[in-house]
């Protein structure tokens, strides 16, 4: 998630202060990517840096104003304008567990995935009671947005828990077992497979 686009596109909208920052990103967002106020002045000040932003007024609490710049502007349409690139690889600890899991001696697989689906359904539960009914106004359909793609991410982990479990053997809760690699490997960089050969 790109806080320096988000805070950018707020501010598209008019000065802001980091406190009102903080207020409208979680106001548009479900309150569901929580940000502390370190952040949002550390990536401030950053903006400003970079000429995409630039301190303004100051009011009567001392609040310091920050505008958006022309170059700012550009930045947020480019933004908007271009998809989410899909991340290479994962750093999602469950399917990083059960790869390790499935591979090592003595785990029982089946009871592990068991467990995580009967927690995946509970959540999955729980962000159905938490979305919004109504999204007749703006705050409203911001957080069922965030909410609709928090639920068909859980859905689909309960989905890949499902095929998981289809790939064990049948009647098995272990899968196979893979030894540690005799092989040293090379410094830097895993070796290639023709190098295993």
């Amino acid at each position: 998630m790109s806080v320096r686009q988000s805070l950018l596109a707020i501010l598209d909208q008019g000065p802001c202060y980091g406190y009102q920052l903080r207020a409208e990103f979680d106001r548009r967002t479900g309150s569901t990517w929580p940000l502390n106020v370190g952040q949002i002045y550390n990536t401030l000040e950053r903006l400003e840096r970079d000429g995409l932003v630039r301190k303004g007024d100051v009011d009567d609490q001392g609040h310091v104003y920050y505008a958006i710049t022309d170059a700012g502007r550009g930045e947020v349409r480019n933004w908007l304008d271009s998809p989410v690139p899909q991340q290479a690889g994962t750093r999602d600890e469950l399917p990083i567990k059960l790869a390790l899991a499935a591979t090592l001696p003595g785990v029982d697989v089946a009871s592990v995935m068991r467990l995580q689906r009967e927690a995946s359904l509970a959540a999955l539960e729980e962000l159905r009671a938490a979305r919004p009914l109504s999204t007749s106004g703006g705050e409203d359909l911001a957080a069922a947005l965030v909410a609709d793609a928090l639920i068909f991410r859980a859905e689909a982990e309960v989905r890949w828990l499902d095929h998981v479990a289809s790939q064990l053997p049948p009647g098995s809760s272990r899968t196979r077992e893979l030894p540690l690699s005799a092989q040293t490997p090379r410094r830097g960089r895993p070796p290639r497979a023709e190098d295993a050969a």
